[in-house]
């Protein structure tokens, strides 16, 4: 079993900074790709942010420039969350596309979320 769990979210004043974890954990042989989405009240969930394992980021046009992402390991992703805006606020899922054996297909496993909320 492959579980990504979710960690650092919370409240924070419009300008202000968190830092998302997520730790994936089980029975993995390789990560390719590990990403943050995330999804406002009422709205499709949305890409923010995505590492390869080779160490390429892309971002979202909404998050570039206050958002950073990184492989803090290789089971592990961070995203460090700058200038925070009101329209930032949502559930974070942490997704990656997983290998478990190193013959097996990579799959795609996604975490349960974490809440940031932003005051203006």
């Amino acid at each position: 079993q492959v579980q990504l769990v979710e960690s650092g979210g919370g409240l924070v004043q419009a300008g202000g900074s968190l830092r998302l974890s997520c730790a994936a954990s089980g029975s993995i042989f390789d990560i390719n790709r590990m990403a943050w989405y995330r999804q406002a009240p009422g709205k499709e969930r949305e890409f923010a942010a995505i590492v390869t394992s080779d160490g390429g980021r892309t971002y979202a046009d909404s998050v570039r420039g206050r958002f950073t992402i990184s492989r803090d390991g290789s089971k592990t992703v961070s995203l460090q969350m700058n200038s925070l805006k009101p329209e930032d606020a949502g559930v974070y899922y942490c997704h990656a596309n997983i290998r478990r054996e190193w013959y097996s297909n990579a799959n795609d496993y996604w975490g349960r979320g974490t809440q940031v909320t932003v005051s203006s």
